[in-house]
């Protein structure tokens, strides 16, 4: 069995501790001409592949590089927005590499919120089911 992340939630429901294992990413480099056969939207900072699944590159998946140079966010190394660059023939051919992007800050927040209210629900689920084995049967011929 293999450990992907260590969330570390405190009771108010807080993230203390967050450590993400290191798994190589799976990517995906094409090249492509003009028009992109890809739908591409803004998602939480990052440019992502919305429609049209092909060649290992799959729905979800952001826009990591464009022609060997990193990305930042939804912009180029050089700072254009990523949908506008590639939006201009003049860019084309154009190679892209996809893959899983990393968690951000926030979404590793937002996970830790939910294990925090799964636990809760679990607490209180369990306080309920104590109380109804006190009381007794429940349900058609009790």
């Amino acid at each position: 069995m293999v450990i992907f992340s260590v969330y570390v939630v405190n009771k108010a429901g807080g993230l203390i501790y967050q450590y993400d294992n290191y798994v190589p990413r799976t990517e995906v480099e094409k090249t492509f001409s003009y028009p992109l056969d890809l739908v591409l939207k803004h998602h939480d900072e990052k440019v992502i592949v919305s429609f049209g699944q092909r060649d290992g590159i799959k729905v979800g998946h952001a826009v990591l590089s464009i022609n060997g140079v990193d990305v930042v966010g939804k912009s180029t190394a050089e700072g254009k927005d990523i949908l506008e660059y590639l939006k201009d023939p003049v860019n084309y051919p154009v190679s892209i590499r996809f893959g899983r992007a990393r968690l951000s800050s926030n979404e590793k927040l937002m996970l830790a919120s939910m294990f925090h209210s799964c636990e809760l629900f679990d607490q209180n689920l369990k306080g309920a089911l104590e109380v109804a084995e006190k009381a007794g049967n429940f349900g058609a011929g009790s």
